[in-house]
């Protein structure tokens, strides 16, 4: 079978609809925190209008609107008790849902997933190497998509990818293969794909993967002008610009090279840790991710939880790993 035929029968196959009530579960979860006070203060106001009448009928008065009005008081009484327990609790204290947009972690995670994350264990602990977190990225990650910052600049959006470096770590990436401390690392999750369309992707074909960019550029994290920032290299460019997903590998503008005597300069830098209060976060889907390799480093105090499960849809339900 040829392979657009294979990839078309796939992405028919693999179809999630991203509208309906993904959408809404994903308004309803992502609710702020002020208009829930003001939903559940308006319900009290009328639960409270409600009780005098229900408190007073006597037994033989009570009507069918008496029914009506006692079941709509009870209801109140859930929607307020959850409102206050779920998302003033539960939501800021202990998990949260969470939809995912895009493919960068894929086949981990689907776009159109729902996963919950454990926002309790990073008070206590922190993140490990292999960890699927859920953070708000620094504002260098949103340089493609302005839409993903406010009025005023900040990052209004959460991303997920996993951890792969922690605290004190050399991470580097030869010419497509991991290394932690010096040492080849295990890096199982790692996938090439095919982008089929928006929402799906497919394994890309072993022979195909030597040929692409990703499997062959270099990483490492080096000291420049007293700045730790992140440097994609070949043998004969560094950081030079912005390449697309599939061809190469993105930076940040702040992060661009331009000479090519600096990129060479650049090459030759030894590689540097993690810095002490950071972490370093990397797509599974390795040339369809826009992940630390093109912004840099996510602050601790920027990391919000741990992915634990897909809830949604029914058939994905299952632990992240």
């Amino acid at each position: 079978m040829p392979l657009t035929s294979l990839l078309s029968a796939i992405a028919q196959e693999q179809q999630v609809s991203g509208g309906g009530y993904r959408e809404f579960i994903d308004s309803a979860a992502r609710t702020p925190l002020s208009e829930v006070v003001y939903i559940v203060a308006a319900l009290t106001v009328l639960r409270l209008a409600i009780s005098p009448y229900l408190r007073n009928t006597p037994a033989h008065k009570r009507t069918a609107t008496y029914g009506l009005a006692r079941f709509f008081n009870e209801v109140l009484d859930a929607v307020i008790y959850a409102g206050v327990f779920v998302f003033m609790v539960i939501r800021p204290f202990a998990i949260q849902a969470f939809l995912i947009p895009s493919g960068s972690m894929w086949p981990t995670l689907y776009v159109n997933d729902f996963i919950v994350a454990n926002k309790a264990i990073y008070r206590y602990t922190d993140p490990k190497v292999n960890d699927i977190v859920v953070f708000r990225p620094p504002v260098d990650a949103t340089f493609m998509n302005p839409e993903q910052r406010d009025k005023n600049g900040n990052v209004k959006v959460d991303f997920i990818k996993r951890c792969v470096g922690a605290p004190g770590d050399v991470v580097e990436i030869r010419q497509g293969a991991m290394y932690r401390n010096g040492k080849l690392a295990q890096d199982p999750n790692k996938h090439y794909s095919v982008r089929i369309d928006d929402s799906n992707y497919a394994e890309m074909p072993a022979d195909q993967i030597p040929q692409t960019a990703s499997a062959n550029a270099s990483f490492k994290f080096i000291k420049w002008h007293n700045k730790i920032i992140p440097l994609n290299y070949t043998t004969t460019e560094a950081n030079a610009g912005v390449t697309g997903y599939d061809n190469a590998y993105e930076v940040a503008p702040q992060y661009v090279i331009s000479s090519h005597e600096d990129q060479m300069q650049a090459i030759k830098q030894p590689a540097q840790p993690v810095p002490p209060g950071f972490y370093f976060m990397m797509g599974d889907n390795r040339n369809n991710s826009f992940d630390g390799r093109g912004w840099g480093l996510v602050p601790r105090d920027s990391i919000i939880g741990r992915a634990e499960f897909i809830w949604l849809p029914f058939n994905r339900i299952g632990r992240t790993k």
